[in-house]
């Protein structure tokens, strides 16, 4: 049925021009009936005050009163006919001789309404035609209406009329903007809490794949060791259990580590982030895959953002050697001097040129690290076959991560 409408060519698509869908639908019942009140009441109070000067009221009056009024239940879902039913009824009302009262102020009420909901052209429209109907009764069609022997009304009333239309129209127009105002800010909030859920998400995807991918890739391969090894070397096989079974332990904990974050949220974690300091546990969980790392250069004490990131670029980068490269001998570098950390991995090739399952978020993952410091990473196969990968970050947090964490605050 749906589709059907789709198709029709002259079918008006989202809501009409003189309606509010933003509005909420309910309507509202309490303050119009109210305010319905207040003037057929004002108006007869004000009718006794105004016997001589002005004509009687009568059905067609309270007619007039009750739709001026009336229309303004809703206001809220169709502020531009309302505007102007009220300004029209109070134009026939104002043209019938009837007494001055309260009707005038429906008028005020739906082009304050029209214009807070962002129609402005129609409530200056409305605004007008009121204005105008005003003018021409009192000062030329008041010779041929009721009451008899009217007289023109003076300028000085016109000026009065004049301020309290601008009046009510300057604060509509502060109101609207105060409104747009705060749906701005809302709408900045919740984008900030999207982007903010968004980054989390991104750490959290990161860090199931740092860890996982390290430590099933030593897992595969210590199976392999076991599987082959398993009727001629039991003892070798057994070694290979032992790696699976703490590789996989290791595993577990940061596995529950960083799910321990999204169930309490708000609260520190229950253990501290690994850091350079454990590049001897890479070592050995690289060795018993099979390939030999050396490190030069010590652990600097590092911000716990960026010592977090270090340690998991050389163990993705250590990971990416037992994977995809045939050589078995690595080399991790740091240095940590002008500033800036830089860590450099290397190993000799040649590829292997399986993916071994990798989908290739490793790279990126380190880059989304690299960057979220200010750092860079920079990857890619070297001229005599091996694979190297060189990450410098500032050891310092970037002026714009520190303003990211102010507004987060």
């Amino acid at each position: 049925m749906e589709e059907q409408r789709a198709d029709v060519p002259w079918r008006w698509h989202g809501p009409p021009w003189w309606s509010n869908a933003s509005r909420s639908s309910h309507l509202p019942w309490r303050s119009t009936l109210l305010f319905t009140v207040f003037v057929v009441f004002g108006t007869h109070v004000a009718s006794v005050n105004q016997k001589s000067d002005r004509a009687h009221l009568d059905a067609f009056a309270y007619i007039l009163l009750l739709v001026a009024s009336g229309a303004l239940l809703w206001r809220q879902r169709y502020p531009v006919p309302v505007a102007f039913v009220t300004a029209a009824a109070a134009t026939v009302y104002l043209g019938a001789g009837y007494p001055y009262g309260p009707v005038f102020l429906t008028v005020a009420v739906g082009c304050f309404s029209a214009l807070v909901a962002g129609r402005r052209k129609a409530a200056w429209a409305a605004v007008g035609m009121f204005w105008a109907g005003h003018v021409l009764v009192s000062h030329w069609l008041y010779r041929w209406l009721p009451p008899a022997g009217d007289s023109a009304t003076s300028w000085g009333g016109e000026l009065v009329i004049a301020a309290w239309v601008a009046a009510i129209v300057a604060v509509a127009e502060l109101v609207r903007v105060r409104r747009e105002q705060w749906a701005r800010e809302r709408a900045e909030r919740a984008q900030a809490a999207r982007r903010r859920a968004d980054e989390e998400r991104l750490r959290i995807a990161r860090e199931l794949h740092d860890v996982l991918a390290h430590s099933i890739s030593v897992i595969n391969v210590q199976a392999g060791v076991g599987l082959a090894l398993l009727d001629s070397d039991p003892e070798q096989a057994r070694t290979a259990l032992t790696t699976i079974k703490a590789a996989s332990k290791e595993a577990l904990g940061e596995v529950r580590q960083v799910l321990d974050t999204l169930r309490t949220p708000g609260e520190a974690p229950r253990t501290p982030a690994p850091g350079l300091d454990r590049l001897p546990e890479l070592v050995e969980q690289a060795a018993s895959a099979g390939l030999t790392v050396t490190v030069e250069g010590g652990a600097p004490k590092l911000a716990p953002a960026t010592d977090l990131a270090a340690f998991r670029i050389v163990q993705e980068a250590l990971t990416n050697v037992v994977r995809h490269s045939r050589s078995r001998q690595a080399r991790v570098h740091v240095d940590n001097a002008e500033g800036a950390l830089r860590l450099r991995i290397d190993d000799d090739g040649p590829a292997t040129g399986a993916d071994a399952g990798g989908s290739g978020n490793g790279l990126a993952g380190m880059r989304e690290r690299a960057t979220a410091l200010g750092g860079t990473i920079e990857a890619g196969p070297r001229a005599d076959g091996g694979f190297s990968v060189l990450a410098v970050l500032p050891r310092k947090a970037s002026s714009h991560e520190l303003i990211e964490r102010k507004e987060d605050v």
